[in-house]
């Protein structure tokens, strides 16, 4: 094992050829990524023995996926990736802060999520900037990032799992390595170049309410605090409820080396010398916040020595916290390549939960890159001594039984898709995180935010997604919470009207009421546009009617007869939205008002009513009752035809990329289920195209590999569950969908069961993926859905694929998904 003396030695040399102006060395060191997007050389025939070695970080870093390719470990609290600027302080390139076509930084922030859509982003909390050149103005001062920010090219950048490195023009180099609360850096500077490090506290994507910065020169030692949040607080439609402040992120860096001079800045004030300073950036954008905000900088002499390595841990609690975090989890004189190693191991061994054979290098890359992503999270919040911020602004401690608090809640988004990968794969942190957004709802006054960060609530979207979620993670076996206290929780939240529900504050796109006007709705059966206090009537009612369908059968589970049978009478209140005439040849969901009347005029292709998206679109969100939205429709003939004109244009060719409000959109959650709904409506066949059309023409490798927002790994999630040819029928439930896999053989070994769920499709090609039959457990199934035991119990799977349509599988009407 190289020691930290040693592994510091070797990066003195790769510096010195970086000082030298050797760019082409710096290139060398740096293997490109875009050459070789995931793995070097391919592993032997048969089964992916390292998946690792096929994630590429900057899939979805382009085209809006904001994805981001800094380190980190699955679950991890830290976060280490660049901040990219295109000339302004207070913006960034993309929504995470990083853009694959913006090539000038400004620093490497702390803190990230993956793949949110709100821009700026979440977190990015603290970048630090390795320097060259004299600190002589103030950073914040420097607004369009003219000084103190430095580009590189992607020739000079390496990201994997666990670890990134990029060198800067500027000749200095950053080496970054995590573990799950905690990081290692190495800096290297031109050899007798003015080298700096400069703690930009103040400066995190959305802006802050204040920060802090302590440098001890004696113990070689930089700490401090940035308070801050605001998650989605610029948006337009409703950000000016969510310019607040919800939590402190403490740092602590230490430095294998003296400094040569230390210095602070507030505002444009730069004072060198000094070893504190404090002061927020607010939460606004341009000149209300331009040149605001705080930081310090250290200095290095580089005359004989070029590099710096620096050992960080970060804490939600406390300064204390951060440093036993630190101490905890990276030995004392580790190096960045060991930590490094450690990193890239911890993730093989979450992408081995899934173990694929066969298919070519790019469907492996894609494939496990998009497993990558939909398990980043959720995120640890609490630290190794079990506290963690509440809601409440109050630190608390882990319940009994519970090993990590997570936060970091996209619920509208991973409803659909994420948490049952995650229920499936990793049913232990699963079952933490329902108890996690349990412990907060309790420290919330009994209110279950729909999009909970870090410990605040951000109110961001519409309906009530945690009921939908821990229902899923119960109806997959997921046991390790309190889940008779959540249910009634939850059942309360869906019964009992709150004040917050009457409230028009931040709507429509964060409106405080989880089940906004709950009377009314309960009085109508459904959210009336005039009166709801959300964010369209109709999308909220499909919403909460997938929402309560869910609680009824989670209730069932739960011996709750009487609570089963009211929500699962309002699980059907999508079709009081549903209107029959609502064009002259078709039905379609349309929003009410409260007198019963229809909100005219109606367009098909308006989202008045709805949440980022269109009636078309929302008019498939019924996942509940596929046969009673299809008898609505005309019946199953009718509704299929219709399902066709939704994913072609009138000439018949494919319409899967978005853009059109008529059509399919990949990018957006609300009809990301459709593809399969042809499979209750007895045409599987066309579930099975479809879906192969939208794996091959808007998935895919390199930076614009995802379809848009990869939104907390949801749109990950949903490759994964394409790919491995099932699919989740609903929420609440454990059943599964069918299509042909992408591989001819997957293995997928859930943490902590014994019994693995093996898919075979030997025929599996480009060309065939037409389910001609299927076994489960050898033998033959003639249907196109699994019962839920097969996901939560395991056996074996077996497709017979072919490159035509086999029209008479799994049509019984009887036997079709309910």
């Amino acid at each position: 094992m190289e020691t930290h003396r040693a592994h510091r030695k070797r990066l003195r040399s790769r510096s010195a050829l970086v000082g030298g102006g050797v760019a082409v060395a710096v290139g060398a060191l740096l293997a490109p990524l875009a050459a070789a997007p995931a793995a070097s050389a391919a592993p032997p025939a048969g089964e992916v023995r390292h998946p690792v070695d096929y994630v590429d970080p900057l899939i979805g870093s382009a085209g809006g996926g904001n994805t981001y390719p800094g380190a980190n470990v699955p679950f991890g609290m830290i976060a280490w990736s660049p901040t990219s600027t295109a000339g302004d302080q207070t913006n960034t390139a993309a929504a995470n802060g990083y853009s694959y076509h913006t090539t000038r930084t400004r620093g490497f922030s702390l803190t990230h999520v993956n793949g949110a859509g709100c821009h700026p982003g979440a977190a990015g909390d603290v970048p630090i900037m390795p320097f060259v050149g004299q600190v002589d103005t103030s950073p914040t001062a420097d607004t369009k990032d003219q000084k103190y920010a430095a580009g590189f090219s992607h020739d000079q950048e390496k990201a994997e799992p666990g670890h990134y490195r990029v060198g800067l023009d500027s000749g200095a180099v950053a080496d970054l390595a995590v573990s799950e609360r905690a990081g290692v850096a190495d800096f290297s500077f031109p050899r007798g170049a003015p080298a700096h490090l400069l703690f930009r506290t103040s400066n995190s994507l959305n802006g802050s309410e204040n920060a802090h910065i302590e440098i001890d020169a004696r113990r070689r030692k930089v700490t401090g605090w940035v308070l801050t949040g605001a998650f989605c607080g610029r948006r337009a439609n409703g950000g000016e409820n969510n310019r607040t402040t919800y939590y402190r992120l403490h740092f602590s860096a230490s430095f294998d080396r003296a400094f040569s001079t230390v210095g602070t800045w507030q505002n444009d004030r730069l004072t060198p010398g000094a070893t504190t300073a404090d002061g927020g950036e607010g939460y606004l954008t341009g000149a209300d916040r331009a040149g605001r905000g705080s930081g310090g900088y250290v200095g290095f002499d580089t005359t004989r020595d070029t590099d710096v390595h620096m050992r960080l841990g970060i804490s939600y609690v406390s300064l204390a916290g951060a440093e036993a975090n630190l101490r905890a989890e990276i030995a004392p004189r580790a190096s960045v390549a060991e930590v490094a190693a450690d990193g890239r191991a911890a993730w093989d061994r979450k992408l081995r939960a899934v173990r694929v054979s066969g298919g070519s290098e790019p469907r492996r890359t894609a494939f496990y890159t998009a497993l990558y992503h939909a398990l980043q999270q959720p995120n640890l919040i609490s630290d190794t001594d079990g506290r963690y911020p509440g809601m409440d602004g109050t630190p608390h401690r882990l319940e009994r039984g519970q090993k990590a608090q997570y936060s970091n809640f996209s619920g509208w988004d991973q409803y659909r898709a994420q948490v049952q990968l995650l229920a499936l794969l990793q049913p232990r942190v699963a079952g933490d995180f329902a108890q996690s957004l349990f412990n907060f709802a309790r420290q919330n006054g009994g209110v279950w935010d729909r999009w909970v960060h870090i410990s605040g609530a951000t109110h961001v979207m519409t309906g009530d997604p945690s009921a939908a979620t821990l229902a899923t993670f119960y109806a997959m076996g997921v046991r390790n919470f309190d889940a008779e206290g959540a249910f009634d929780s939850l059942y309360r939240q869906a019964t009992v009207p709150h004040p917050d529900g009457l409230s028009d504050k931040g709507c429509p796109g964060q409106c405080e009421g989880q089940r906004p006007n709950l009377a009314q709705y309960l009085a109508s059966g459904y959210a009336a546009q005039d009166v709801c206090h959300c964010w369209g009537g109709a999308a909220e009612t499909l919403e909460d009617s997938v929402a309560d369908d869910a609680l009824a059968r989670w209730a069932r589970l739960l011996g709750r007869a009487e609570e089963a049978e009211e929500l699962g009478a309002r699980g059907g209140y999508w079709r009081n939205v549903f209107n029959p005439d609502a064009t002259a040849t078709a039905g379609s969901v349309q929003a009410r008002n409260r007198d019963g009347s229809w909100v005219t005029p109606f367009d098909p292709a308006s989202d008045r009513g709805f949440a980022q998206g269109s009636a078309a679109t929302y008019t498939w969100m019924v996942p509940q009752d596929v046969q009673g939205l299809a008898e609505a429709m005309g019946g199953r003939e009718t509704a299929a035809a219709r399902l066709d004109g939704f994913f072609h244009k009138p000439d018949g060719s494919w319409s899967v990329r978005g853009g059109d409000p008529l059509r399919y959109d990949p990018t957006n959650e609300p009809g990301i289920h459709a593809p399969w709904l042809y499979n209750a409506l007895g045409q599987p066949w066309k579930t099975q195209e479809t879906v192969r059309q939208i794996v091959d023409t808007v998935y895919g490798t390199g930076p614009s590999g995802l379809p848009g927002n990869d939104d907390l790994g949801t749109m990950s999630a949903w490759y994964v569950f394409a790919a491995l040819g099932i699919y989740p029928q609903a929420p609440g439930r454990a059943e599964a969908l069918l299509t042909g896999p992408l591989f001819p053989r997957a293995v997928i070994a859930p943490a902590g069961r014994r019994r693995a769920l093996t898919i075979a499709a030997p025929e599996a090609s480009d060309s065939a993926f037409y389910v001609a039959g299927v076994r489960v457990n050898g033998k033959p199934h003639d249907t196109s859905w699994l019962d839920g035991s097969f996901l939560r119990g395991g056996g074996s799977l077996s497709f017979d694929l072919a490159g035509r349509p086999a029209t008479g599988w799994a049509t019984d009407p009887d036997r079709l998904p309910r």
